[in-house]
């Protein structure tokens, strides 16, 4: 386990980090730590694990040799040195690294069989951390924690929620013009969809989409994750396009043999291919919801998002993963290939083209 100085700025990371790349487990037990779910629900049994911040780090070149294996991204474990005071900065172990059931054992006391240690490995495996995905990883491996580990960051929330604002127009309009009382504040609306306590201005839709309290309290968290989702593609679509024609620019310096440079030649094409693919479908997942909400906003007709808000719990996972693979790549490059960062030799490359290659693999593809 290992001093991280580079954490001097955690309190700026617990400002403005992305909800996708970091949890901050210190914040909800800040927030939660009296209510009853957090107590009876926790996210892990371990009391020192569940008030850490783990984060999807993007490895530097310096860190490589802490693993066995090739990756480019692993979970940093971050346990604050003063939880009431974040500048002092942190310490941390990888999960996976060498030598990490010792590390683990030293650090919380508990051995590789440990339940905790299992919903760490699913967090290790999954492209991002994104609340809607980890929901339903941890579904599938019959861990349901508290709702309070799946809000969005503040920074998150802060940059969504006029995007939200405007999603949900055409709903307030419409609940306006048929006279649903409680529900004539966007603003109100909004937050309430984006929290994970809905209240009576969206219970309302529940009754009108006649949905048992667990189908619609089930359905507004599926909606929340698509609204997240379309803005976090919105988000990424000019980096995407940025990224693309970066990658295909990146000359490696040294020498390199001729099948070192026709894989790189192919690997740039595949990937362009495959993103162009992925995009293509998150937009066809997405059109699934747009589709289904004009027909509640535009026709008057509740049947077709009420199914929508049934089916959407299995669209999740995979849409979760695409999204988490483009950030990925976008995150990656623009760290890597930043303005200080351009020179790269042709196996380093040749490596981050190959990661980039599996994380954009569709299930199909897999063998």
């Amino acid at each position: 386990m290992l001093a991280d100085r580079s954490f001097r700025s955690l309190e700026n990371l617990e400002r403005t980090a992305s909800t996708a790349r970091v949890l901050n487990l210190l914040k909800v037990s800040r927030e939660h730590d009296r209510d009853w779910d957090w107590k009876e629900k926790p996210l892990f049994l371990t009391p020192g694990l569940n008030r850490c911040l783990l984060i999807k780090h993007r490895l530097r070149s310096n860190e490589y040799d802490r693993f066995m294996d090739d990756r480019q991204v692993a979970l940093k474990i971050v346990i604050p040195i003063d939880r009431r005071d974040l500048k002092t900065g942190g310490r941390y172990i990888f999960v996976g690294q060498i030598k990490y059931e010792e590390a683990i054992l030293e650090a919380f006391g508990i051995a590789p069989d440990h339940p905790d240690c299992m919903i760490l490995d699913v967090m290790d495996q999954m492209p991002s951390l994104d609340p809607f995905l980890l929901r339903e990883q941890l579904s599938r491996v019959g861990v349901e924690p508290a709702e309070c580990y799946f809000s969005l960051s503040k920074s998150d929330f802060q940059s969504m929620m006029e995007f939200v604002r405007v999603e949900i127009t055409p709903l307030v309009n419409l609940s306006v013009s048929t006279g649903v009382p409680g529900m004539r504040s966007i603003e109100r609306m909004a937050t309430k969809i984006l929290s994970n306590t809905p209240g009576d201005d969206t219970n309302i839709l529940g009754r009108t989409l006649r949905l048992s309290a667990a189908e619609y309290h089930e359905g507004v968290f599926c909606w929340k994750g698509f609204l997240y989702y379309k803005w976090s593609l919105g988000v990424l679509i000019k980096d995407i396009v940025a990224v693309s024609a970066k990658l295909e620019s990146i000359k490696p310096i040294g020498p390199a043999d001729t099948i070192s440079k026709a894989y790189i030649n192919r690997s740039r094409r595949n990937i362009h291919s495959r993103i162009l693919r992925t995009c293509k479908e998150v937009k066809s997942t997405l059109h699934i919801y747009d589709t289904a909400y004009a027909a509640l906003t535009q026709e008057g007709n509740p049947v077709a998002f009420r199914e929508f808000l049934l089916r959407a719990p299995s669209l999740f996972s995979r849409l979760g993963e695409q999204i988490g693979a483009l950030q990925h790549i976008v995150s990656f490059t623009n760290y890597r290939f930043g303005s200080r960062r351009r020179v790269v030799g042709s196996e380093e490359l040749m490596d981050i083209l190959m990661d980039f290659e599996g994380s954009l693999r569709g299930r199909d593809d897999r063998g």
